[in-house]
């Protein structure tokens, strides 16, 4: 059995040596003087990264936390939501709005496939009461990135708020909010952000805040009007994770040096020699390549192989975890994340081990195959 992990999921990713070193620090006091203005670093380092101009709210809590807080703040029992469902993600943003009591309008597409934008366009038109539009940038339950910036155009025309789930997504993609028409951005810590999971960080645009005004749910430690209050100077609501806000402070220093664009740019390149890889092994991928994740490869189990055995042997024997697949996909893929502190080797290394695991399990498979796909993209023999 291999000792040593390597974290091949879609969160928690693997953190780099700087997280961990920043979150040894001293703890200090989160209403001190010092600690404000370490938020007010902190937050102009997200509006970067975020690529908006709108207050960033941090929450202490996991993504789930902070696509809950985006309901309760701005649904009211009856409120026509359109929820866009394609994966487990998106069943999850419709759950929160039934939770609330919304009257929720489910636009379904099969698990594997992008939305449809003239869908959407059609459902819009036909209920011109929609207030709110939940939407997943990256569906990690099928490796599909959608369509934000189509959607926003939709939601802008309609007058709807769109949010977004974009905790998978953001930070290993380009979503520049503000210019997409993102009304409600989510994302959390634990995934391209590089940071262990327990934030989250939401921002809304002026739009957003007036549903927030008129929004009747109850809400006490997901109130974003607390929140908003508290950041008026530089403090949060209620106690922060304070280890964590240093930890994300060093991961996005991480990231804006590396720069936005050629962050993007890695990330396209692994997923495309991920897919390669892959490819050169006789599997099927799950999505179509034009609306593949750069950040999470799915991939169809090989025929005649059990997925979690694959996964078990992957693991046991070569310390590379792969995550499985998840409601009606499960037992049926596997997905290679590749995001946030992920490089070639990583994704060689993966690809090396999926190759002895599968020929171990009795598929006639090239040793070497995947991994010289891989390396062709990443020596230029490949277009993007």
């Amino acid at each position: 059995m291999s000792r040593k992990l390597r974290l091949m999921i879609p969160g928690p990713t693997p953190m780099p040596p700087q997280v961990a070193e920043a979150m040894a620090r001293p703890m200090v006091g989160h209403r001190s003087k010092g600690f404000a203005e370490f938020t007010a670093k902190l937050h102009a380092k997200l509006q970067q990264v975020l690529q908006t101009k709108n207050e960033v709210l941090i929450l202490t809590c996991s993504g789930t936390g902070g696509l809950e807080a985006a309901v309760a703040n701005t649904v009211n029992p009856g409120d026509k939501v359109l929820a866009l469902v394609a994966g487990k993600f998106g069943e999850r943003f419709r759950d929160l709005a039934r939770v609330f009591g919304a009257e929720v309008l489910e636009l379904a597409f099969p698990w594997g496939m992008p939305v449809d934008l003239e869908t959407v366009r059609a459902a819009l038109k036909a209920h011109p009461d929609v207030k709110l539009v939940l939407a997943t940038q990256n569906e990690t339950s099928t490796g599909v990135l959608h369509d934000i910036r189509g959607l926003g155009e939709l939601c802008r025309d309609h007058g709807a708020v769109l949010a977004v789930d974009a905790v998978s997504g953001l930070g290993g993609v380009d979503l520049p909010a503000d210019a997409w028409g993102v009304d409600i951005l989510v994302t959390a810590t634990q995934k391209a952000l590089m940071t262990p999971p327990g934030l989250a960080m939401i921002s809304l645009s002026p739009k957003a805040w007036a549903l927030v005004g008129e929004c009747r749910s109850p809400r006490y430690y997901f109130s974003l009007e607390a929140a908003k209050k508290a950041h008026a100077k530089w403090n949060t609501a209620f106690t922060p994770a304070v280890s964590l806000f240093f930890a994300l402070d060093a991961a996005l220093d991480l990231i804006l040096a590396e720069g936005l664009e050629a962050v993007f740019a890695r990330h396209r390149l692994l997923g495309t020699a991920a897919r390669e890889g892959v490819k050169a092994l006789g599997l099927e991928l799950l999505p179509p390549e034009e609306a593949a994740s750069p950040l999470l490869t799915a991939v169809k189990g090989p025929e005649g192989v059990k997925v979690d055995d694959l996964r078990k042997l992957l693991l046991d024997k070569y310390g590379v975890l792969f995550a499985g697949g998840q409601s009606e996909l499960k037992g049926k893929i596997f997905r290679i994340a590749h995001m946030g502190y992920v490089d070639r080797v990583d994704v060689i290394t993966a690809l090396g081990a999926l190759e002895m695991a599968l020929s171990e399990l009795g598929c006639k498979v090239a040793l070497g195959g995947g991994v010289a796909a891989a390396q062709k993209v990443f020596l230029g023999g490949v277009k993007q």
